[in-house]
């Protein structure tokens, strides 16, 4: 079977690409603009461009034919538009993937499955992807395109420490303060639950999902089992470092609120909700499939990782000096309220 990849090297799209690449039932290629390209496996076949040149894609793949198309880096309904046009000849299953934060927020029910309403007001991100799913069913009833819509949550790799509040250079400097034995901004209580789901995992999931003919004209969501409060997050990610787990507990609400960083839609809109995943629908589509990472383990691997590659620590000295100020301002902003109190 032959399977296309646009993107295919990213967090969630490279365990995939490992995963199909050696499995002797498929035959591999990605489209992309050759970003981590020299980490992919020997014998996946590579296409070189930018799918947003859509008169260059089709003519490099104008004599390929696929049993599965899947689009990685498509994140408003125009992308999925060009997509049809290319592949609504050329493939038996085509799979986008959305995302869990399209979910209603709030939520209704804690307990999280397909069949939870779609609407995020708090995130634009989270709106598109709504406006996409829409999209892809309005071609799978008028045209018989054969889709597949895939909706992650928290996924993470070797290269990323997964985090609630970070700034916009990623998770490092988060790790920093801990090992500086600095207080970390953790949104709301820390009680709130979430899951984390390790790309090893996603893969096995993903994988069982393509050329699966039970699949077409479905939504599925992938994720891990697993539940964890963010103050068990952030205690694991301590524990590998081996230094105190030191919370400064911020209300979400008021983090949505500060400019300088854009937190409503990654707080208020997805990781400030709890949520706990009901994968009944995943397993009876891939029988036998079941998340095995936990995440105290998967995230010692990562920080490993992280810790033995320089390349991966990214400093973001803005985001320090922010924490500092907020964490600051904010105490005296109580002492002066307690001060007050007789």
């Amino acid at each position: 079977m032959r399977a296309l990849f646009i993107g295919g090297t990213g967090i969630i799209s490279m365990a995939i690409t490992r995963l199909l690449s050696a499995s002797p039932e498929w035959e591999l290629f990605v489209l992309n603009k050759g970003s981590r390209n020299n980490e992919l496996p020997p014998n996946v076949k590579q296409i070189k461009a930018d799918i947003n040149d859509e008169a260059n894609t089709a003519e490099l793949i104008k004599d390929l034919d696929f049993d599965v198309v899947a689009d990685f880096i498509a994140f408003v309904p125009s992308q999925l538009e060009r997509d049809y046009r290319l592949f609504k000849n050329k493939t038996k299953q085509f799979i986008f993937i959305s995302s869990a934060s399209a979910y209603q927020k709030p939520l209704s029910d804690y307990r999280v499955s397909e069949a939870t309403p779609l609407c995020n007001p708090y995130w634009e991100y989270s709106r598109n992807k709504i406006a996409c799913e829409e999209y892809l069913i309005k071609i799978y009833r008028e045209d018989n395109f054969p889709i597949t819509i895939v909706r992650p949550s928290h996924t993470y790799d070797e290269r990323y420490i997964p985090l609630g509040v970070h700034g916009d250079k990623g998770s490092w400097q988060v790790v920093r303060r801990m090992l500086d034995g600095k207080p970390v901004i953790v949104h709301g209580d820390g009680t709130s639950l979430w899951t984390m789901t390790h790309n090893s995992d996603f893969a096995k999931a993903f994988v069982g999902l393509m050329g699966n003919i039970h699949a077409l004209g479905e939504a599925v969501q992938i994720t891990s089992d697993e539940t964890l409060t963010w103050n068990q997050i952030y205690a694991a990610i301590a524990k590998v470092l081996g230094v105190e787990y030191k919370p400064y507990y911020v209300p979400s609400d008021f983090l949505s609120k500060c400019s300088h960083y854009d937190f409503l839609g990654s707080l208020v809109g997805d990781k400030a909700n709890s949520v706990v995943f009901d994968n009944t629908k995943l397993k009876r589509l891939v029988p036998g499939f079941t998340a095995t990472k936990r995440f105290d383990a998967g995230v010692r691997e990562v920080i490993e990782n992280v810790l033995s590659n320089k390349a991966l620590q990214i400093e973001d000295k803005e985001f320090d000096i922010w924490c500092d100020k907020v964490i600051t301002e904010t105490d005296s902003a109580i002492n002066r309220i307690n001060g007050g109190v007789s």
